[in-house]
């Protein structure tokens, strides 16, 4: 039997398309109605309250601007309009894949990353639906939850940010909001002999990853890049950690995130990357396509932040590779 996770991710209110990607249905979108931003606190106006039950009641109904211009608190207009366009967004793609490529493409507008970070979630749980490795569903966590590092006798380990910090901001999923789904809990570091205890605990986020070279985090990770770009690109890749920049000739790369972005730009440029800057480099990766050359390779940068943050920009991945090798998910 196939382990079940990530129930915050709303994956099982969502439908499949013969295609694989994920269907909207109503259910899902009344998930977001349950955020802490648009369920109407006690002393709310008349007309938040009327357009929450009646979202309630038919999630796609159409809104229009005068239902929300004539709510009397400013924060909550503002968070409605958010809300609408985003769900009207997502109502006008077949799947939630191509609504998020869309997004990521240059339309994303006012979209809070809090929502862009929550369709990763529920895609890449739709991706690993029948996964039965623990230590890559642990590795796809770095898709929408930043990370925090740190150095332990060489070993290089990453822990939920959020967890490490005690559950008091924002949830990155609407379910997440839901009682019974914010308890803290202590931090683990997973292992062969723990690692099938993530299952059971794994909207917590709590179980911390060694992503140290060479050891089966690392790969993990590369799993999940993969897998990624096979299920919203059709793109067939292999992709091989290495142990060190001067093995990588960078005639293509794609920054993983902002501070990985900088590193590879001043490589490219042929400027002298400083000590700190090379330390900051928590993993490479070489990437290549099944049916290119041998030599085409693109080169994947992933680095933390000064504050020793890791925070994985997925949409890189699917904007930076090469446009003759890749077909986006519609």
């Amino acid at each position: 039997m196939t382990a079940d996770f990530w129930q915050s991710s709303g994956h099982h209110l969502t439908d499949r398309e013969s295609g694989g990607g994920l269907l909207v249905t109503d259910a899902f979108l009344k998930a977001y109605l349950a955020r802490p931003e648009l369920a109407p606190p006690p002393d709310s106006c008349a007309a938040e309250r009327r357009l929450h039950a009646a979202l309630l009641a038919d999630p796609r109904r159409t809104v229009g601007a005068d239902e929300i211009g004539a709510i009397a608190d400013a924060d909550a207009r503002e968070n409605w309009q958010v809300m609408v366009a985003f769900r009207d967004h997502l109502l006008g793609h077949k799947t939630l894949e191509a609504a998020y490529l869309d997004l990521i493409g240059g339309k994303a507008g006012r979209t809070p990353p809090l929502f862009l970070d929550q369709l990763v979630h529920v895609i890449l749980r739709n991706i690993l639906d029948g996964s039965d490795d623990p230590f890559v569903a642990r590795a796809a966590e770095l898709f929408f939850r930043p990370q925090r590092v740190a150095l332990r006798d060489g070993a290089l380990i990453v822990a939920d940010e959020e967890t490490i910090d005690g559950i008091g901001r924002a949830p990155v999923s609407p379910l997440m909001a839901l009682p019974g789904m914010t308890d803290a809990a202590e931090i683990d570091v997973m292992t062969d002999a723990n690692a099938d205890g993530y299952w059971r605990r794994s909207d917590k986020f709590d179980m911390a990853l060694d992503l140290t070279t060479g050891r089966r985090g690392l790969v993990a990770l590369a799993t999940v890049i993969a897998r990624w770009l096979r299920h919203m690109l059709s793109a067939e890749v292999e992709i091989r950690p290495l142990r060190e920049l001067r093995d990588a000739p960078f005639t293509w790369y794609v920054g993983l995130d902002a501070e990985a972005t900088r590193i590879g730009d001043a490589l490219w440029k042929g400027d002298r990357l400083h000590e700190d800057a090379q330390r900051r480099v928590a993993a490479l990766f070489r990437l290549s396509f099944a049916d290119a050359p041998a030599g085409d390779a693109v080169y994947l940068i992933l680095a933390m932040t000064e504050d020793m943050t890791l925070r994985i920009k997925p949409q890189n991945l699917l904007t930076g590779l090469p446009a003759r090798q890749v077909r986006a998910r519609v």
